[in-house]
This record gives C-alpha cells, structure tokens and sequence, in this order.
C-alpha cells in the first residue's frame, strides 16, 4: 500500500495544470456512493422460520426513497466515461491507433480487477459446495456479491460503442446535442411500448437508449458546450420531469430496483432515470466551480489521485467485505432495521466494513494499476469488437447467475439466454483472448 501512495504522490505532483481534476473527483466519489449506498440499504436478516435472506432499508422505510435520486450515481460515473473516452480516442487517434487499440487499453483497465474477483470467488464457491456449506449467508453471498458487474458488463458495451458514437457526436457539429436527446426520446417510446403495450423484452433496449445519452452528454463537456449557464436549467428541468414521471406517471419513486416491486427503474433504465440522469448531471455541473477550486490543494488533490488507483477493487470487493462482516455478526443479538439503536450502530457497522474492504484492496490492488497503453496500429477491428461483445456477455452472465451452483449447473435468464458460471467465465475469457489477439 505505501508503495500506491508513493506513486500516487508523484502523480499528483507531475499533474498538468491542464487536467480536468473534477472528473477525477467525479469519478471516484461516484463508486464510494454507490458503495456506500450498498452498506446502508442492503440488509441481511433471519426470518422466523429462521431462513436467512436480503431486503432493501429502502423496502422498510419507504420514505427514504426520494433520497435515491441524489444517491443513485451511476448516471454521473457513466457522464465522466463519455469526457475520458472522447479524451481517450483523441489520444490513441495522435499516435496512430485504430479501434482495437482504443477498446483494449480502456476495457483492460475493468477487465484485470474484474478477472481476479470473478477467479477467487468461482474457487470459493466451489470450495464452499465441496464443503455442503452452500446454505445460509454464505448461499447467498455465492449468488449476490456478482450482482454489481452489471455495471462492469454495461459499461464494457459502452466502450465498445464509444469511438463510433463519438464521430456521430462530431459529424453532427453544432447539432451534436440533439443526440442525447433523441436518445431520450427513444427511451421515451421503449416505455410507452412496455407499459402501454405489455411489450416487457422492449425495455431492455434502454441499457443502450438512457446509458448512451447521459455518454453523450460527457462529450458535450468534453466539448465545453456543458457549463454554468445551462447547468442550473439540466438541474431543475430534470428534477421537476423525475417528480413528474414519478407522480403522474407509471414510474416508482425508486431509482434502485425494490424487493417485490413489479417496476424497477434501473432494471431495465427507464425515461425516470434518464430524467434523474439530467438532474445530477446539472447537478454536478453547478459545482464545478468551487469544487474545482478546493483540488487545486495539493493534500486534496493527492487523495484523489490515490483513491482513484484503488476503486476499481474497493467496489468489486465491498459486498464481500459485507458478508464477511454478516457471517461474523450472523450470531449476535441483532435490532430491528430502521429503529433508534440500528441507526446508532451504523458508523460502528460502516467502520467495520471499511476496514475489511481496505484489507481485501490491500490484496488485490495490484490487479488495478494502469498498464501503459500499447498502440499497434492494428486493423483487427472485427476481431476486436467480437472480443468486447463475448467480455460483455459474460460480465453480465455473472451478474445474472452469481457464482454459486458452479457444481449442481445453476442457470439464470439473461434477456433469452440460459446462463451459468461455467458458461459466463468461458465467454469472459474467450473475449479477453481475443482482445489480446489484436496486438497484433
């Protein structure tokens, strides 16, 4: 860890007075939200027939949902890819890289970290069948602490689509901002067809409609075409549709999906969340300003440059961390979620967490280093994109199936494709290959 440190303070030292700080800040702060919204809302609990099982804070106390449209941050993550990806190419492009150089330095940044997490826990969930331990926590564990690669497999698409959708951004010019929003618009009839027609596959085509639009945005600002005058406008416009949509319209007041909900938000992305997309992107902008300044400290500055070396492992690993501490805790008299002592004890329970993620970083971290991107030039596009297309699927087969029933032939429904994690590691492994081949 001291060795990350000291690389992160000659980082930091050697930063361009060029460099957009606050995405950086974006960035990170975004993945700790999103972990800690985790170790808040995700509750373990023993029902009285003595079956263990998870449910949602949020499904208890119902009205601490409207605080998910300021705590669900994916948006604001997914904003930040659409800035470093413009970056990005524009970079691979001045040194004379193609599509397969770009798609494998920035999907090689997910991919590493990812692999490591997906090969222990499939050891572990082996291991924990051999044992006939696969019951209770640990059952459970095996099944859910995948469910965050979603992200991990949503945004491998993104990246894969990112070059492409970048020159649309630049062949439309001055109309590029037309693009987010007939994206919108586009996740705007996909619900119109789900709710008012009873077409559910449909919805699906928003992981690409809502998540590609708020990318789309991160161009703009990339651009310099998203600033001050119009963030307070994205602000409030976004809010008052995300009241609206969810008030008069057929949307939950959730931006995370609920236990027993028939409608999620997230799951497929709604025009809800595009809406709430629009509200912290505005957000996010009106801060800039102030925010920006207090990075120019140099301390600041130092510790966002370290805990970006480390996020990528603290949010694989947190829900692991999560179970660990339950299985430790499993025994202990234990207060009603929501009551008095439950909310006095939560610094003491997030402490706790915080160390064991740190303990797991501290082993894994190495696995999320940047390596020096290599451009080759290659023309293997085809090659390459087929490779993104397998890392995709199989990403989000382990966030369908999870890593338990490895041995027995467990499946789960991804879209209209049966699933196990026998299956998604093969089809994560055999798009790494291929990513590999276009070095050339």
């Amino acid at each position: 860890m001291l060795d990350g440190m000291t690389s992160a303070t000659l980082l930091a030292a050697a930063t361009p007075t060029t460099r957009d700080r606050y995405v950086d800040l974006l960035r990170v702060g975004s993945l700790g939200v999103v972990v800690l919204g985790h170790w808040l809302m995700a509750v373990v609990v023993t029902g009285p027939d003595g079956a263990v099982h998870t449910t949602n804070l949020l499904a208890i106390l119902p009205s601490l949902q409207p605080l998910t449209w300021l705590l669900q941050v994916m948006p604001v993550f997914f904003f930040v890819g659409g800035f470093s990806h413009a970056t990005a190419c524009a970079s691979v492009r001045r040194r004379g890289g193609r599509y397969a150089d770009f798609v494998r330095s920035r999907a090689g940044r997910l991919l590493r970290p990812t692999a490591v997490f997906v090969a222990v826990w499939l050891a572990l969930a082996v291991l924990i069948e051999l044992a006939g331990a696969d019951r209770g926590v640990l059952r459970i564990a095996t099944r859910v602490v995948a469910q965050p690669l979603w992200f991990v497999g949503v945004y491998l698409g993104i990246v894969a689509l990112a070059p492409a959708m970048l020159r649309l951004h630049q062949r439309c010019g001055r109309w590029a901002p037309a693009v987010p929003v007939a994206l919108v618009a586009a996740a705007g009839l996909v619900d119109v067809a789900r709710f008012a027609y009873g077409v559910p596959l449909i919805g699906y085509l928003n992981l690409a409609f809502v998540w590609l639009a708020v990318h789309q945005a991160g161009f703009l600002y990339a651009d310099g075409r998203l600033g001050r005058r119009i963030a307070p406008a994205l602000a409030l416009g976004g809010l008052a549709a995300a009241v609206l949509l969810t008030t008069v319209g057929p949307y939950p007041t959730s931006m995370v999906g609920m236990p027993g909900e028939k409608v999620s938000n997230m799951s497929p992305p709604t025009l809800a969340l595009a809406a709430c997309a629009t509200w912290l992107i505005g957000l996010v902008l009106v801060l800039r300003g102030p925010v920006t300044r207090w990075l120019a400290r140099p301390g600041v500055w130092r510790g966002v440059v370290t805990a970006n070396g480390l996020a990528m492992t603290a949010f694989l690993w947190h829900l692991t961390a999560m179970f660990a501490a339950t299985a430790l805790t499993m025994g202990l008299p234990q207060p009603a979620v929501g009551s008095g002592t439950w909310w006095l004890m939560r610094p003491l329970w997030i402490g706790g967490l915080l160390a064991l993620t740190a303990a797991l970083v501290l082993a894994f971290r190495r696995a999320d280093r940047p390596r020096a991107a290599s451009v080759s030039g290659s023309s293997r596009s085809g090659l390459a994109a087929f490779g993104m297309a397998l890392c995709t699927v199989g990403v989000l087969g382990f966030s369908a199936v999870g890593f338990g029933g490895l041995l027995t032939g467990r499946t789960a429904t991804l879209l209209v494709l049966p699933v196990s994690p026998l299956l998604a590691a093969v089809l994560l492994a055999a798009g790494a290959g291929l990513l590999r081949l276009t070095r050339g």
